[in-house]
């Protein structure tokens, strides 16, 4: 799967409280999932009032030929975005690759917690190809530079070129005596 891998932990403080997708385990802590660079991922999970929670997370970049995970290409990072039961937003703040967030709870029942990746603005670049976008990146901008200078060359050759004939042709005349 071509993505984004994060690993959320989510122990709280406080009052315990489990995480719904922890498969129903007693004093499950943590929570692993992959999730695409398009994708958003939401977990409902019923914690009591005026409880902490805290989520350590981490993004990595899914290469598909050497089947591992890679260190998060610049820039990446996850948004995280948490309501209470009442849909009020409590959190909604953009994150480096990695990293922690917390929240405390000031109404008791379901809160919603969604993450996903900020790659998500880029959705041409969806399913792991930002390091082929930024290779492509770096050859549109060497091509560029090229051009550019190929550009700067031909001006002054053009330049010179045309220095030299009017030299030219002025001699020319010159010896036959025609200025």
């Amino acid at each position: 799967m071509a993505g984004v891998g994060a690993r959320l932990l989510l122990p709280v403080m406080g009052r315990p409280a489990l995480l719904l997708l922890a498969l129903c385990t007693a004093g499950a802590q943590g929570l692993y999932f992959h999730i695409g660079e398009t994708e958003k991922r939401c977990f409902i999970e019923e914690i009591p009032d005026e409880t902490m929670v805290i989520g350590n997370y981490r993004t990595q970049m899914w290469d598909k030929q050497k089947e591992v995970f890679l260190p998060s290409t610049p820039g990446l990072g996850m948004h995280v975005e948490v309501k209470d039961p009442d849909s009020k937003v409590v959190l909604s703040r953009q994150y480096g690759s990695e990293g922690r967030f917390t929240f405390t709870s000031h109404t008791p029942g379901d809160h919603q917690i969604c993450l996903h990746s900020n790659s998500t603005k880029m959705a041409l670049f969806a399913g792991g190809k930002l390091y082929r976008e930024e290779r492509f990146r770096l050859t549109s901008e060497s091509t560029n530079q090229r051009v550019l200078w190929w550009s700067i060359a031909q001006t002054v050759i053009l330049i010179l070129t045309g220095i030299w004939q009017m030299r030219h042709l002025k001699s020319f005349f010159e010896a036959k005596k025609l200025v």
